[in-house]
Protein backbone atom coordinates (compact mmCIF):
# COMPACT_ATOMS: atom_id res chain seq x y z
CA UNK A 1 0.00 0.00 0.00
CA UNK A 2 1.34 3.40 -0.93
CA UNK A 3 2.18 5.69 1.96
CA UNK A 4 -0.15 8.39 0.69
CA UNK A 5 -3.19 6.11 0.84
CA UNK A 6 -3.70 6.31 4.56
CA UNK A 7 -4.76 9.67 6.01
CA UNK A 8 -2.14 11.39 8.17
CA UNK A 9 -2.05 10.23 11.76
CA UNK A 10 -4.13 12.40 14.01
CA UNK A 11 -5.74 12.35 17.42
CA UNK A 12 -9.44 11.54 16.98
CA UNK A 13 -11.81 14.30 17.93
CA UNK A 14 -14.33 12.30 19.90
CA UNK A 15 -17.80 13.77 20.25
CA UNK A 16 -18.67 14.68 23.81
CA UNK A 17 -21.69 13.12 25.47
CA UNK A 18 -23.49 16.44 25.06
CA UNK A 19 -22.69 16.53 21.34
CA UNK A 20 -23.92 12.96 20.86
CA UNK A 21 -27.11 13.77 22.74
CA UNK A 22 -27.68 16.86 20.60
CA UNK A 23 -27.24 14.72 17.48
CA UNK A 24 -29.77 12.19 18.79
CA UNK A 25 -32.23 14.96 19.60
CA UNK A 26 -31.86 16.35 16.08
CA UNK A 27 -32.44 12.92 14.54
CA UNK A 28 -35.57 12.42 16.64
CA UNK A 29 -36.90 15.95 16.27
CA UNK A 30 -39.98 14.77 14.35
CA UNK A 31 -40.46 11.58 16.36
CA UNK A 32 -43.60 11.07 18.43
CA UNK A 33 -42.77 9.10 21.61
CA UNK A 34 -45.64 6.66 21.05
CA UNK A 35 -44.28 5.59 17.65
CA UNK A 36 -41.96 2.71 16.86
CA UNK A 37 -38.84 3.62 14.86
CA UNK A 38 -36.99 1.85 12.04
CA UNK A 39 -33.21 1.68 11.73
CA UNK A 40 -31.49 0.65 8.49
CA UNK A 41 -28.85 -2.08 8.82
CA UNK A 42 -26.29 -2.60 6.05
CA UNK A 43 -23.17 -3.77 7.93
CA UNK A 44 -22.58 -5.24 11.37
CA UNK A 45 -26.06 -4.25 12.56
CA UNK A 46 -27.33 -7.09 10.35
CA UNK A 47 -25.54 -9.78 12.37
CA UNK A 48 -24.92 -7.97 15.65
CA UNK A 49 -27.64 -5.43 16.26
CA UNK A 50 -27.07 -5.34 20.01
CA UNK A 51 -30.59 -4.18 20.86
CA UNK A 52 -34.09 -5.73 21.03
CA UNK A 53 -36.00 -5.87 17.74
CA UNK A 54 -39.73 -5.98 17.15
CA UNK A 55 -39.35 -6.84 13.47
CA UNK A 56 -36.82 -7.05 10.66
CA UNK A 57 -37.47 -6.80 6.95
CA UNK A 58 -35.21 -7.01 3.95
CA UNK A 59 -35.09 -3.49 2.57
CA UNK A 60 -33.62 -1.68 -0.42
CA UNK A 61 -32.38 1.91 -0.27
CA UNK A 62 -31.94 3.81 -3.54
CA UNK A 63 -29.27 6.43 -4.10
CA UNK A 64 -26.69 4.87 -1.78
CA UNK A 65 -24.53 1.76 -1.82
CA UNK A 66 -22.67 -0.24 0.83
CA UNK A 67 -18.98 0.69 0.83
CA UNK A 68 -15.88 0.17 2.96
CA UNK A 69 -15.28 3.89 2.98
CA UNK A 70 -14.54 4.86 6.58
CA UNK A 71 -11.18 4.54 8.31
CA UNK A 72 -11.61 2.84 11.68
CA UNK A 73 -9.07 3.93 14.29
CA UNK A 74 -10.93 2.65 17.34
CA UNK A 75 -13.44 -0.13 16.67
CA UNK A 76 -11.58 -2.06 13.95
CA UNK A 77 -8.16 -0.43 13.90
CA UNK A 78 -5.76 1.94 15.62
CA UNK A 79 -4.22 5.31 14.89
CA UNK A 80 -1.12 3.74 13.39
CA UNK A 81 -2.90 0.85 11.66
CA UNK A 82 -6.47 1.85 10.80
CA UNK A 83 -8.94 -0.66 9.46
CA UNK A 84 -12.04 0.03 7.39
CA UNK A 85 -15.74 -0.11 8.17
CA UNK A 86 -18.85 0.21 6.07
CA UNK A 87 -20.74 3.36 5.26
CA UNK A 88 -23.58 4.22 2.94
CA UNK A 89 -21.92 6.10 0.10
CA UNK A 90 -23.76 8.00 -2.59
CA UNK A 91 -24.86 6.33 -5.80
CA UNK A 92 -26.45 3.02 -6.71
CA UNK A 93 -28.58 1.04 -4.28
CA UNK A 94 -28.15 -1.08 -1.19
CA UNK A 95 -30.02 -4.14 0.04
CA UNK A 96 -30.00 -4.62 3.79
CA UNK A 97 -32.54 -4.74 6.58
CA UNK A 98 -35.00 -2.38 8.21
CA UNK A 99 -35.05 -3.04 11.96
CA UNK A 100 -38.10 -1.95 13.97
CA UNK A 101 -37.53 -0.65 17.49
CA UNK A 102 -40.37 -0.41 19.99
CA UNK A 103 -41.30 3.13 21.00
CA UNK A 104 -40.32 2.51 24.63
CA UNK A 105 -36.85 1.41 23.54
CA UNK A 106 -36.08 4.20 21.08
CA UNK A 107 -34.17 6.54 23.40
CA UNK A 108 -31.95 3.89 25.05
CA UNK A 109 -31.33 2.14 21.72
CA UNK A 110 -30.34 5.39 20.03
CA UNK A 111 -27.96 6.17 22.90
CA UNK A 112 -26.32 2.78 22.32
CA UNK A 113 -26.21 3.30 18.57
CA UNK A 114 -24.61 6.73 18.86
CA UNK A 115 -21.96 5.41 21.24
CA UNK A 116 -21.21 2.64 18.75
CA UNK A 117 -21.49 4.48 15.43
CA UNK A 118 -21.04 8.18 16.19
CA UNK A 119 -18.03 8.36 18.50
CA UNK A 120 -16.30 10.72 16.07
CA UNK A 121 -19.29 11.98 14.11
CA UNK A 122 -18.07 10.28 10.93
CA UNK A 123 -21.60 9.56 9.74
CA UNK A 124 -24.55 11.74 8.88
CA UNK A 125 -27.71 10.32 10.47
CA UNK A 126 -30.40 10.46 7.78
CA UNK A 127 -33.96 9.24 7.43
CA UNK A 128 -34.10 7.24 4.20
CA UNK A 129 -37.02 5.65 2.40
CA UNK A 130 -36.62 1.86 2.44
CA UNK A 131 -38.53 -0.38 0.06
CA UNK A 132 -39.71 -3.66 1.59
CA UNK A 133 -42.06 -6.37 0.36
CA UNK A 134 -44.58 -5.18 2.96
CA UNK A 135 -44.36 -1.59 1.75
CA UNK A 136 -42.06 1.40 2.23
CA UNK A 137 -40.78 2.55 5.61
CA UNK A 138 -38.58 5.47 6.64
CA UNK A 139 -35.54 4.32 8.60
CA UNK A 140 -32.64 6.04 10.33
CA UNK A 141 -29.44 5.26 8.42
CA UNK A 142 -25.81 6.20 8.95
CA UNK A 143 -24.57 7.84 5.74
CA UNK A 144 -20.87 8.50 5.33
CA UNK A 145 -19.72 12.10 5.72
CA UNK A 146 -17.59 12.47 2.61
CA UNK A 147 -16.12 15.71 3.94
CA UNK A 148 -14.94 14.11 7.17
CA UNK A 149 -11.32 13.25 7.92
CA UNK A 150 -12.28 9.59 8.23
CA UNK A 151 -13.58 9.27 4.68
CA UNK A 152 -11.69 6.62 2.69
CA UNK A 153 -13.17 6.84 -0.78
CA UNK A 154 -11.52 5.73 -4.01
CA UNK A 155 -9.24 3.00 -2.65
CA UNK A 156 -8.04 0.28 -5.01
CA UNK A 157 -8.82 -3.35 -4.23
CA UNK A 158 -5.25 -4.03 -3.11
CA UNK A 159 -5.42 -1.06 -0.74
CA UNK A 160 -8.77 -2.17 0.65
CA UNK A 161 -7.42 -5.65 1.32
CA UNK A 162 -4.26 -4.34 2.99
CA UNK A 163 -6.25 -2.10 5.32
CA UNK A 164 -8.71 -4.89 6.17
CA UNK A 165 -5.90 -7.33 6.92
CA UNK A 166 -4.03 -4.96 9.22
CA UNK A 167 -6.94 -3.52 11.19
CA UNK A 168 -7.61 -4.67 14.74
CA UNK A 169 -9.45 -2.55 17.31
CA UNK A 170 -11.58 -2.72 20.45
CA UNK A 171 -14.28 -4.76 18.68
CA UNK A 172 -11.80 -7.16 17.12
CA UNK A 173 -10.26 -7.82 13.72
CA UNK A 174 -11.37 -5.92 10.65
CA UNK A 175 -11.12 -9.17 8.68
CA UNK A 176 -13.74 -10.77 10.91
CA UNK A 177 -16.01 -7.75 10.55
CA UNK A 178 -15.88 -7.90 6.75
CA UNK A 179 -16.24 -11.68 6.52
CA UNK A 180 -19.08 -11.77 9.05
CA UNK A 181 -20.96 -9.16 7.05
CA UNK A 182 -20.42 -11.03 3.79
CA UNK A 183 -21.56 -14.27 5.46
CA UNK A 184 -24.70 -12.66 6.89
CA UNK A 185 -25.67 -11.26 3.49
CA UNK A 186 -25.18 -14.64 1.82
CA UNK A 187 -27.25 -16.34 4.53
CA UNK A 188 -30.16 -14.07 3.69
CA UNK A 189 -29.74 -14.41 -0.06
CA UNK A 190 -28.40 -10.89 -0.58
CA UNK A 191 -25.81 -10.49 -3.33
CA UNK A 192 -23.13 -7.85 -3.00
CA UNK A 193 -20.60 -8.65 -5.70
CA UNK A 194 -17.95 -6.18 -4.58
CA UNK A 195 -18.05 -7.48 -1.02
CA UNK A 196 -18.09 -11.10 -2.19
CA UNK A 197 -14.95 -10.45 -4.22
CA UNK A 198 -13.15 -9.01 -1.20
CA UNK A 199 -14.34 -11.88 1.01
CA UNK A 200 -13.02 -14.44 -1.48
CA UNK A 201 -9.62 -12.74 -1.56
CA UNK A 202 -9.47 -12.62 2.24
CA UNK A 203 -10.56 -16.22 2.66
CA UNK A 204 -8.00 -17.38 0.09
CA UNK A 205 -5.18 -16.09 2.30
CA UNK A 206 -6.69 -17.02 5.63
CA UNK A 207 -7.62 -13.39 6.17
CA UNK A 208 -4.15 -11.88 6.50
CA UNK A 209 -1.04 -11.56 4.39
CA UNK A 210 0.80 -14.57 5.76
CA UNK A 211 -1.97 -16.66 7.23
CA UNK A 212 -1.05 -15.53 10.74
CA UNK A 213 -3.59 -14.51 13.40
CA UNK A 214 -4.87 -10.98 12.86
Amino acid sequence: MSTDTFPPEYHPLLLTEAQRQASIDAALSAWRPRDDVWVYAYGSLIWNAGFPLQERRQAVVRGYHRSLCLWSRINRGTLSAPGLVFGLNRGGSCRGFALRIAAADVRPVFATLWEREMMMGSYLPRWLRCQTTQGPVDALAFVIDRRGTGYAGGLRETELLAAIRQGHGRYGACVDYVLDTARALRTHGIRDRALERLAQCLAATGGDDGGNPV
